[in-house]
C-alpha cells in the first residue's frame, strides 16, 4: 500500500482550477480544511472608499486558483467537489499540468515587492531572463513601454499573464545568454 501512495504522490501535479465569480479565497479555505495541497496568489491593493483607504489581497488570476495533485486518483473529484468550483482548467484529455517552474515563479513575484500589473495573454515577444535583484533568474516576455521595461510572465494553461516593471538593465534576452555562453566554451 506504501508503494501505491508514492506512485500517486510522485504524478502529482500542479493544475489550474476554475472557480465561480469572487469564490477564489473560499475555495482556498475549503481546500485548505480538505488538506489539499492548493496555492492561490494574491496581491495587495489599496481599495478607497467614501470614508476610508484600505489595502486588501486581491487574486492576482480573478477566477483561477491552482491545485497540486494527482487527477488520477479521488483527488480530483475531491476538488470539483468544493464550494466555488466549477472546474479543471482543461481540453479534452484532461487538466492540463502547469510546470513547477511557473507556480514557483508566481509564488517569487507575489512575496517580492513589486508592483504587479495583470496583463494581456502573449503568445509572442521577446523571450528574457532577470540577471540581478531578488527575481534574478525568472524568465519571460519583454515589452518596452516608454523608457522602462515590462517583463511579462504567462501562465500558458490558464491564458493569463502578469507584468513586472523592471529596469532595461535587469533583464537580458535568454537568446543573448546562450550565445554568451557558446563564445565562453
Amino acid at each position: 500500500m506504501g508503494n501505491n501512495s508514492s506512485e500517486s504522490a510522485s504524478r502529482c501535479r500542479w493544475y489550474a482550477v476554475s472557480t465561480r465569480s469572487r469564490q477564489e479565497k473560499t475555495a482556498a479555505g475549503t481546500l485548505e480544511t480538505l488538506g489539499i495541497t492548493h496555492f492561490l496568489p494574491l496581491q495587495a491593493q489599496r481599495r478607497q472608499w467614501s470614508d476610508r483607504v484600505q489595502t486588501i489581497h486581491a487574486p492576482l488570476f480573478p477566477g483561477y486558483l491552482f491545485v497540486h495533485i494527482d487527477p488520477w486518483t479521488s483527488a480530483k473529484l475531491n476538488v470539483l467537489k468544493v464550494p466555488g468550483v466549477a472546474r479543471f482548467v482543461g481540453n479534452h484529455t484532461g487538466p492540463l499540468p502547469i510546470d513547477n517552474s511557473e507556480i514557483e515563479a508566481i509564488r517569487i513575484i507575489t512575496h517580492c515587492e513589486v508592483q504587479l500589473t495583470p496583463h494581456p495573454f502573449l503568445k509572442e515577444g521577446d523571450p528574457v531572463r532577470v540577471v540581478r535583484g531578488p527575481l534574478a533568474g525568472l524568465e519571460g516576455i519583454l515589452i518596452r513601454i516608454g523608457s522602462g521595461c515590462r517583463m511579462v510572465l504567462s501562465i500558458e494553461a490558464i491564458h493569463r499573464s502578469v507584468a513586472i516593471t523592471l529596469s532595461d538593465k535587469d533583464v537580458e534576452p535568454v537568446l543573448a545568454l546562450a550565445e554568451r555562453l557558446k563564445e565562453t566554451a
